[in-house]
């Protein structure tokens, strides 16, 4: 499968940690640990907007054009700005994808992997030279969502991303996705919904989406030590698997870089990063710092960090981890075929 382009559009508007400490919004303890020094918000552009940017982005790098497109998936986590409405159907009107079949994920943090987990399906099953793009898009808006307290070891940036994909791939594609591999552990579920009862309508519980409440009570009656091992080793797992997909063993020198996900610092370095580097002697990018953990677009962002940073030589590999709540993990190796 050729990945064709990748997009990654941020907003004007910055929250530096800085000033959250000041005003009282973030303590300086949990500033230090996430290690973000800002976070992109988007004051005036709805999320599905940032996805359609994004995808323009994304196909005016190509010689695709949006009639070109078999299908569009997708991802989000957070309000979309409608009820009971469809996101993908308004992404590929405002491209004029009117041929693309569009279909939304709601995967959480996962979402980006799991859509283009289904794309990649999708499109094997059909002949022909086909072309098919992922989009995300998350605005983590106050009052319902608090984008530096809502959550442990994660603080939450506004973006769309976009990635286009080519079946069958060609020598003009920028990376070739060797492989991706997904697993999940659906008894982790419960983290993210406490003791709380089934609600009526959306934050009927609680006015904030408060992920740290439902993990203190999960994590009360359960500990931490199941989930630190199921973590652990879900993310060897589906690494492993991915590299033995891609017929690519852990040392191999064409093994460039890990890409993180957009994490906080102190989650990264003690339950990532030496995981990982115990596989993979190769450097651990963590290009977060600049934008907090992107909802759905970590691995796409990462996809298009990887390309524009021209980080891969012509043959070079780069490997690329994402999880989210529920808990799914999922791992893609691409390799690099040109400048």
């Amino acid at each position: 499968m050729g990945i064709v382009s990748a997009a990654l559009w941020l907003p004007h508007g910055r929250d530096t940690a800085a000033d959250a400490v000041a005003e009282g919004r973030l303590e300086a303890r949990v500033a230090r640990d996430l290690g973000h020094r800002h976070l992109p918000v988007a004051e005036d552009v709805s999320a599905p907007d940032m996805a359609v940017r994004a995808a323009s982005e994304a196909l005016g790098r190509s010689e695709a054009v949006a009639g070109d497109l078999a299908l569009l998936c997708h991802a989000w986590m957070y309000y979309q700005g409608h009820d009971l409405w469809s996101p993908p159907h308004y992404i590929a009107d405002q491209l004029g994808a009117h041929a693309a079949l569009p279909v939304g994920v709601r995967q959480i943090c996962n979402g980006g992997a799991a859509a283009l987990e289904l794309a990649v399906g999708r499109m094997s099953l059909e002949t022909g030279v086909r072309y098919a793009l992922v989009t995300t898009a998350d605005r983590f808006v106050p009052p319902g969502f608090d984008r530096w307290r809502s959550d442990y070891g994660a603080a939450y940036g506004d973006a769309g991303t976009a990635v286009l994909l080519r079946q069958p791939a060609a020598a003009s594609d920028a990376l070739l996705l060797r492989s991706l591999h997904s697993a999940a552990a659906p008894q982790l579920e419960g983290m993210h919904r406490g003791n709380d009862p089934f609600a009526r309508l959306p934050r009927d519980v609680s006015p904030v989406v408060d992920m740290r409440r439902t993990k203190r009570t999960y994590l009360r009656e359960h500990g931490t030590d199941d989930f630190q091992k199921i973590n652990r080793d879900m993310i060897r797992h589906v690494l492993r698997r991915a590299l033995q997909d891609a017929g690519v063993r852990p040392d191999d020198p064409r093994i460039r870089l890990a890409v993180l996900p957009r994490l906080g610092a102190k989650v990264l370095n003690a339950d990532w990063i030496p995981v990982l580097s115990a596989l993979l002697p190769v450097p651990m990018a963590d290009w977060g710092t600049d934008t907090g953990h992107l909802g759905t677009g970590d691995l796409a962002a990462g996809l298009h960090d990887v390309l524009h940073g021209e980080v891969l030589r012509p043959g070079e590999i780069a490997v690329l981890l994402n999880a989210g709540a529920g808990f799914t993990w999922t791992c893609a190796v691409v390799e690099a075929t040109r400048r």
